[in-house]
């Protein structure tokens, strides 16, 4: 935009020229440099968030649904988007799928839903609870890993392939995945199924029981 300004009075000064103008000091159009640097706490960045019109995930959404937990935890817990029970709330996993993760992290890993940290690859609901497209995924994802940076958690347990995916680059399958190790530079990436598809396959929480008994091994 700047070099467009720049070259569109640059063109107006040749003109005056030639209709016989003389100037000897020319200072071009300088736009102040933008500041698109991500607040550097995570109240100020969830303030931002809550403003956010990046993506139109904001024109259907009810409330923002950042994130909540410790803000210093060792364990976050990341899911794919807000259903509609977080969109009500503006709070994460609320439903049936948040009171299974509730049990998963208080039975298994013994600690308190409030001693780690949940939040979702997109911040907003996508409309039918459909999974959120690459666009909105990759828009929204810069405030996920600026809560990443703030919180420092050592383990990052990804709930679905969706999470798997947008934190890895991953394009296995979560089934082929599930309960592997991805070591990342600051933190390590566990995969896991989503508490909603257990929900619809009972079947499939021994397997992830025994991931988070992995988690739990790696919390000492």
């Amino acid at each position: 935009m700047k070099n467009l300004k720049n070259a569109l009075l640059l063109k107006q000064l040749f003109q005056l020229k030639q209709l016989g103008y003389q100037y000897t000091d020319i200072t071009p159009f300088k736009e102040d440099d933008l500041d698109l640097s991500l607040p550097g706490t995570l109240d100020l960045l969830q303030k931002q968030a809550n403003q956010c019109h990046l993506c139109d995930l904001s024109k259907t959404r009810q409330k923002v649904v950042f994130g909540e937990g410790n803000p210093s935890a060792e364990i976050m817990f990341v899911g794919e988007a807000p259903g509609a029970s977080e969109d009500s709330t503006g709070k994460p996993f609320v439903g049936r799928s948040g009171e299974l993760l509730t049990k998963m992290i208080e039975n298994v890993l013994l600690v308190s839903r409030n001693d780690v940290y949940i939040t979702n690859i997109v911040k907003c609901r996508p409309p039918g609870n459909r999974e959120p497209t690459p666009s909105e995924a990759y828009t929204c994802k810069p405030y996920l890993l600026k809560q990443i940076e703030l919180i420092k958690p050592k383990l990052i347990v990804a709930l679905g392939g969706t999470a798997y995916f947008y934190l890895t680059g991953d394009e296995t399958s979560i089934g082929k995945v599930r309960g592997s190790i991805f070591k990342k530079e600051h933190y390590t990436v566990i995969p896991t199924y989503h508490p909603s598809y257990l929900l619809r396959n009972p079947s499939a929480k021994k397997d992830t029981f025994e991931d988070l008994l992995k988690v739990k091994s790696l919390m000492a």
